[in-house]
């Protein structure tokens, strides 16, 4: 399943945590209140050999006192001091990979724009960035949809040499309108449910590079229910005009998607479209089926998570033969009453 686990590659790196105080102190440790960090500290890999992953989420938990009267203590680093410790032990001039992931105050609660604002005070050391992924929380962590309110414009328009960017929040989870990025090639937005107007912001960026978009437009109920209308920029293909790989995934809804999608002129020059995770139905299906020419070029057609039959399946592979198909993970509805199935995308809540 997407985003329940933690990425272990990223920008062609592979990923290392930068450790809290409380990942070098151990769940163990005894509980002390003058504990400090050891010191010298522990040696950390080549800046520029991996990428770094900034996290406390995953610090041991510390409780003091009894069944009936325990505590959970703060955490011993604050957001601000963690970040403070990273730009001291770390050569940041040479990281080009950097992956903000939950990073909890003393009360245990999500401080994303925090961490936004400290990168932003710093970002002349941190001008040989090429990949940014904003938001890798887990579920088990916290919901998509609790991942809100930060601000990443700045912090984009800051970082001139950025080839790759992941968002990961809720509806109303983050700003994006940094206006033109000359060298960005690759945004992929991840969420439960896309609040349309943000779409339609995104899709209004002036990305000349940009040669991958990725866009998970999630469900109404979470605060998407994006139509193509909202997405007309892209779909006529004058939005990005050197793109070759598009995702319109985790859509709840798919099946309105295929003939607006079939009739756009952006799936022309489309290498790689993924529409994978939604609710993908034999409904939808069989529009690919009857509109099998505008899909015959691409070089694969990504369905994984969908809700086909067998038969149609089959149907879907005869249509398209010079394409690469995924049909894996094959889904059944959900029986909530005795008159509806329920279909789900994979992310939602």
């Amino acid at each position: 399943m997407p985003i329940h686990h933690h990425i272990t590659e990223f920008g062609g790196l592979p990923v290392v945590d930068f450790p809290s105080w409380e990942v070098l102190r151990g769940s163990e440790y005894p509980v002390r209140d003058d504990w400090a960090p050891p010191s010298p500290a522990p040696a950390l890999p080549a800046a520029g050999s991996v990428a770094w992953r900034l996290r406390t989420a995953s610090s041991p938990q510390v409780w003091r006192g009894d069944e009936a009267g325990r505590v959970r203590l703060p955490h011993l680093e604050t957001v601000a001091g963690y970040l403070d410790r990273f730009f001291a032990e770390v050569a940041v001039e040479e990281v080009t990979a950097l992956i903000l992931a939950d990073l909890p105050g003393h009360d245990y609660d999500t401080r994303m724009d925090e961490t936004v604002d400290v990168l932003l005070e710093r970002t002349g050391r941190l001008a040989g960035l090429r990949s940014l992924f904003v938001g890798e929380i887990l579920p088990a962590e916290r919901s998509v949809s609790w991942i809100r309110k930060y601000d990443i414009a700045e912090l984009v328009a800051a970082l001139p040499r950025l080839r790759h960017l992941t968002v990961r929040g809720g509806a109303d989870g983050f700003g994006i309108g940094f206006g033109r990025h000359e060298h960005l090639e690759e945004l992929v937005v991840q969420s439960g449910g896309l609040d349309p107007d943000l779409l339609r912001r995104i899709v209004g960026l002036d990305l000349p590079g940009l040669r991958n978009l990725e866009l998970w437009l999630g469900d109404e109920d979470y605060g998407g229910g994006a139509t193509p209308d909202d997405l007309a920029p892209l779909l006529s293909g004058k939005a990005f005009p050197r793109l070759e790989r598009l995702g319109v995934r985790n859509v709840r809804g798919l099946d309105d998607w295929v003939h607006a999608l079939a009739d756009a002129p952006v799936l022309s020059g489309v290498r790689e479209l993924d529409l994978s995770l939604g609710t993908l139905t034999d409904d939808g299906a069989q529009g690919i089926v009857d509109r099998a020419a505008a899909f015959a070029h691409l070089e694969r057609l990504d369905l994984h998570h969908h809700f086909l039959s067998e038969e149609m399946c089959a149907l879907v592979a005869d249509a398209l033969p010079g394409v690469d198909v995924d049909l894996s993970d094959p889904r059944e509805p959900e029986d909530e009453d005795e008159d509806e199935l329920f279909y789900y995308c994979a992310v939602s809540e």
